[in-house]
């Protein structure tokens, strides 16, 4: 069975930076995608960052691309999400997910399995 674990939220003056954790046991790099979501309250949940399957191709939204970089360590089962000049707009739960993503990255149901979330809080 697959288990996804998220960690690395807190929270982080405006400006400043976090990295974020997701660990994917029971199924491999090669054949899944991975994707960053988040939520915030009375906001619909909506895609921050993916990685296809097996790492070649990334993908943002425009909100924090140049800001934000996803990537994975095979060997580890993991990947990151690393949140650079972070905005107050930035906060939200963060959700981990992993699936096959046959259609758009940002689509929550191209993904079959969740994390439980972690909060981000960016102050002023």
């Amino acid at each position: 069975q697959v288990q996804v674990v998220e960690s690395g939220g807190g929270l982080v003056q405006a400006g400043g930076s976090l990295r974020l954790s997701c660990t994917a046991s029971g199924l491999s790099f090669d054949n899944y995608a991975m994707g960053w979501f988040r939520q915030a309250p009375g906001k619909e949940r909506e895609g921050v960052a993916a990685i296809s399957t097996g790492g070649g191709t990334t993908y943002y939204t425009d909100s924090v691309k140049g800001r934000f970089t996803i990537s994975q360590d095979n060997a580890k089962n993991t990947v990151y999400l690393q949140m650079s000049s972070l905005k107050t707009e930035d906060s939200a739960m963060y959700y981990c997910a992993a699936g096959p993503v046959s259609a758009y990255w940002y689509d929550p149901s191209g993904y079959l399995w969740w994390g439980q979330g972690t909060q981000v809080t960016v102050s002023t």
